[in-house]
């Protein structure tokens, strides 16, 4: 016999289904769910449907946008790439108010043990914006072993073009301890030390 009536049971489902989200957590989500009013509850789901309808994905850099190219597209140069995991490392990029080029997002990253490849992230619509008028395009994929052999695939493609390709800095966290830091991390804010 279930726990929970059906209604309670199928919400908790839902939630439990998202990223980081366990039981408890969603059942912490369910409860709220059920306190709120009738008018909250509506505006939570309609939230949900009007997001899933009008959100898609730039023509050109893949990022999140509700027309056909997004904003960050239409206003700035694209003398500079920016090349990203996903939509969601844009947002963290500009909350910095520091890069002021574009955007290309993969959408995944070469993972072999995952099967995925090259065709399966979107490698060929970054080669296709490279036309002269491109200077740079700067790898910020994830410091992890899938991260790093995409941004070394996709540099081996693009110096044949011409392209400044760079790599964002690696290192040990403001904050952070020797004594904490994984080998990977340590070994490469050595290679990468600075004058001061």
């Amino acid at each position: 016999m279930d726990v929970f009536i059906e209604p309670i049971g199928r919400l908790i489902n839902q939630f439990s289904k998202l990223p980081g989200v366990g039981k408890k957590t969603a059942q912490r989500y369910a409860y709220k769910v059920i306190g709120m009013t009738e008018a909250e509850a509506k505006e939570f789901a309609e939230s949900i449907v009007c997001c899933k309808q009008k959100v898609r994905y730039c023509k050109v850099c893949g990022n999140f946008t509700e027309e056909d190219v997004c904003e960050i597209c239409k206003r700035r140069q694209g003398n500079t790439i920016c090349v990203v995991k996903e939509p969601k490392d844009v947002i963290a990029m500009e909350k910095l108010h520091e890069f002021k080029g574009v955007y290309h997002v993969l959408h995944g990253v070469i993972s072999p043990m995952d099967g995925v490849g090259p065709n399966d992230i979107r490698i060929k619509e970054l080669l296709a914006r490279i036309d002269g008028t491109v200077q740079e395009v700067i790898m910020a994929t994830n410091p992890d072993v899938e991260g790093e052999a995409t941004a070394m695939y996709i540099a081996k493609l693009l110096k044949p073009l011409g392209v400044n390709v760079t790599r964002l800095a690696h290192g040990i966290p403001v904050g952070g301890e020797l004594e904490y830091t994984d080998e990977i991390t340590l070994s490469r804010a050595l290679s990468e030390r600075k004058s001061i």
